[in-house]
C-alpha cells in the first residue's frame, strides 16, 4: 500500500485507512453481482494473479461496507460467498451491538490484507471499547473473475466460526470463580490453556455455584452462525470475548491443583499440538489440563486417536491375566512378525535374543504381543479387557465434556494392530493418564474435574480390579521402563515408586509419528502427545516428566 492515510466518517462508524487507500464507488466493479455469479451487465472476465491495486480495493471497498452499516447483502457481493456471508455481516451490528468501529488496514502480504478493530459495544445502557485483530484474503472470482474476499468467518472475528455466534446480552450462566484443591483462583489469564475447561465448567456449573449473570459479548456456541452449519460435539461452550456488566461470580471447586496445572502449561508450550494430563491414581481426581493448540480445542479430553504402544499397558495386562506371559519369563521378540498375511516390524526391526517378556515391554517390542494374539482364543479379548478392568468406553462423568476411549473388538490382522495401539484404538491422554493410573493403583476410578457430589452424577465403575500379582508384575515392568528401558531419559530425574509407557502411533500422511508417553511417580500419573514429535521419549517424554515433577 502507498504511504500516507486517510480517514472517513461514514454514518457516524470510524473507518481509518492506513496507506491512502482510494473511495472509489461500489459502482465501480460494474454493477452489482450475487457473490462470484454474474453482473448484471456484461464484461470482460480478467484472469490471471491480482493487481496489488485490485487487493488494495477490493479489501478497502469491503471493510468500508462492512464497518459504516451498509446493507448486510451489498457488503456480502464483495464475498465469493454472499449467502454465508450476509448474516455474519448483519449480526455483528444486530446481535454483537457493535455501534461504531474503527478499521485499520495493515500492508497487504500478497492478496493476505490484515486488519485491526476498535469498536464499541453497546447494549441496554453499557457499552464498552473492544479491540482485535483479524486478517481477509483476496481471490480472483472463478467465473466473473472479480476481486473478492475469500469468505471465512473469521474474517469478522478471529475466532468466529460456522457453528458459533457473536452475541451481546446477558450471559446465559453466571460467571464462576474457579478455584482448585486449595481455594486458589484459576484464570484464563494465569492459566491460559484452561480457558476451554472454564467456559465449559461455568456452563455447567454457573447456576449451582450462586453467581449472576452480567452481560457480555460472547461467542455462542450451538446455534447457526447464518452459514447453514450447525455446532457439532467439537463445539466449544460459550466464550466470553468482553463483558460490560460483571455479574457477581459464585466459586467453583475444583480437584485441579495450581502448580501442577502451572507446570502443565509450561512444559506444553514447548511444543506445538501438545497435550497434557495428571490425575491422582488413589482418587481419579484431574490435577491438571492442558494443551498447546491454535484452536483452543480441549484435544486433552476430547481427542480420539491411536495411542501407539502406550496401549500395551492394557495388552500386556490381558496376557498376564490369561497366563500367557509372566514379567520375568522367556517371551519371543524376533525383528518382525506375519500375522494373517500383514507384516508387523520392531522400530529399526531390532529383536531381542533369549528376552524375558519384561524386557519386550521396556523396549516396546511389537512383535512380542502380536505373537500371542491367537492364544488369547477370543477376537473380543482386549476390548474386554479395556472395559472391564481399565474402565473404558464407560461412560465417564468427569464433570465437562471428555471422550472415555473406544477399544471396539477387533478381529485378524486389525487385533493385531490394536494389540500395539494401532488401527480403530482412539484414545486421548486423559484415558491414558487413567489407564496408568489403574495401572499404579490395582483398580479403575473414574476421572473427575469437579466433585460427583456437586451434582450427584454417577460414577462409571470398571466390572474387576487387577488381581494383585497381575497389578504387581505390570508396575515392575513399567518400572522397568522408566529405569532402563525407552522412557529412562525421560524419568531419569524422577525420585520414588515411578514407572513409564513409551509409544509412537503413525498417522496417514503424516511422515513423522505421533510422541505418545505416559508414566507416574509416587501417587500422580500423567500422559502426554505431541502431534508429529517422533518417538515417544523424545518429545511427549519430557512433558510428563516436567508435570510428574510438580507434583
Amino acid at each position: 500500500m502507498r504511504s500516507g492515510a486517510k480517514t472517513a466518517v461514514i454514518g457516524g462508524v470510524f473507518i481509518v485507512f492506513a496507506g491512502g487507500v482510494g473511495y472509489g464507488a461500489y459502482s465501480l466493479y460494474g454493477g452489482q453481482a450475487g457473490g462470484d455469479g454474474a453482473t448484471t451487465r456484461s464484461a470482460e472476465v480478467r484472469t490471471g494473479p491480482l493487481s496489488a491495486a485490485e487487493i488494495d480495493k477490493a479489501a478497502k471497498d469491503f471493510l468500508t461496507g462492512w464497518a459504516d452499516g451498509t446493507d448486510a447483502a451489498d457488503v456480502a457481493q464483495l464475498t465469493n460467498d454472499a449467502t454465508a456471508a450476509e448474516p455474519a455481516i448483519s449480526g455483528y451490528r444486530d446481535q454483537a451491538h457493535v455501534t461504531k468501529a474503527v478499521i485499520t488496514p495493515g500492508t497487504a502480504a500478497g492478496a493476505k490484507v490484515p486488519f485491526t478493530v476498535k469498536a464499541t459495544v453497546a447494549f441496554k445502557g453499557q457499552s464498552k471499547p473492544w479491540s482485535y485483530s483479524s486478517e481477509l484474503t483476496v481471490v480472483r472470482g472463478r467465473t466473473t473473475g472479480r476481486p473478492l474476499v475469500d469468505w471465512a468467518p473469521s474474517v469478522i472475528h478471529p475466532k468466529l466460526t460456522d457453528s458459533t455466534l457473536l452475541v451481546t446480552g446477558e450471559a446465559s450462566t453466571p460467571p464462576i470463580k474457579a478455584v482448585d484443591r486449595d481455594g486458589t483462583e484459576l484464570t484464563k489469564e494465569k492459566y491460559p490453556s484452561l480457558g476451554a475447561v472454564l467456559d465449559q465448567l461455568r456452563t455447567k456449573y454457573g447456576e449451582e455455584a450462586g453467581g449472576s449473570a452480567g452481560i457480555e459479548l460472547m461467542l455462542r456456541a450451538g446455534g447457526e452462525n447464518g452459514s447453514g452449519t450447525t455446532a457439532d460435539a467439537k463445539a466449544p461452550a460459550d466464550q466470553s470475548l468482553l463483558t460490560l456488566s460483571k455479574g457477581k461470580p459464585g466459586e467453583l471447586t475444583t480437584t485441579l491443583d495450581a502448580s501442577v496445572q502451572a507446570a502443565a502449561e509450561q512444559s506444553v508450550k514447548k511444543y506445538s499440538e501438545a497435550s497434557v494430563v495428571a490425575l491422582q491414581p488413589s482418587t481419579g481426581e484431574i490435577l491438571a489440563v492442558a494443551n498447546n493448540r491454535k484452536d483452543g480445542w480441549n484435544a486433552a479430553m476430547l481427542g480420539q486417536q491411536a495411542p501407539g504402544s502406550t496401549m500395551k499397558i492394557m495388552t500386556a495386562a490381558l496376557l498376564l491375566e490369561k497366563g500367557l506371559v509372566a514379567a520375568d519369563k522367556p517371551a519371543e521378540c524376533p525383528k518382525n512378525a506375519i500375522y494373517q498375511g500383514r507384516k508387523f516390524q520392531n522400530l529399526d526391526e531390532f529383536s531381542i535374543p533369549n528376552g524375558t517378556f519384561a524386557q519386550s515391554f521396556a523396549r516396546s517390542c511389537n512383535t512380542a504381543f502380536i505373537k500371542l494374539i491367537d492364544d488369547t482364543k477370543d477376537d473380543g479379548a482386549l476390548a474386554k479387557e479395556a472395559q472391564e478392568v481399565f474402565g473404558i468406553g464407560l461412560n465417564w462423568q468427569t464433570g465437562i465434556p471428555s471422550f472415555d476411549g473406544s477399544v471396539p473388538a477387533g478381529t485378524g490382522s486389525e487385533a493385531a494392530a490394536q494389540y500395539i495401539g494401532q488401527g480403530t484404538v482412539q484414545m486421548n491422554v486423559l484415558n491414558m493418564a487413567s489407564v496408568t493410573a489403574t495401572a499404579k493403583n490395582g483398580a479403575f476410578k473414574q476421572p473427575v474435574i469437579v466433585p460427583s457430589d456437586l451434582d450427584d452424577r454417577k460414577m462409571a465403575t470398571a466390572a474387576r480390579s487387577l488381581s494383585p500379582g497381575t497389578a504387581d508384575q505390570l508396575r515392575s515392568m513399567m518400572r522397568l521402563t522408566a529405569t532402563s528401558g525407552t522412557g529412562a531419559k525421560a524419568m531419569a530425574g524422577l525420585g520414588g515408586d515411578k514407572g513409564a509407557k513409551t509409544g509412537s502411533a503413525e498417522v496417514d500422511g503424516q511422515t513423522t509419528s505421533n510422541s505418545w508417553f505416559t508414566g507416574y511417580e509416587n501417587d500422580l500419573a500423567a500422559a502426554a502427545v505431541v502431534q508429529a514429535g517422533g518417538h515417544g521419549g523424545d518429545a511427549a517424554g519430557p512433558v510428563v516428566a516436567s508435570v510428574l515433577s510438580a507434583g
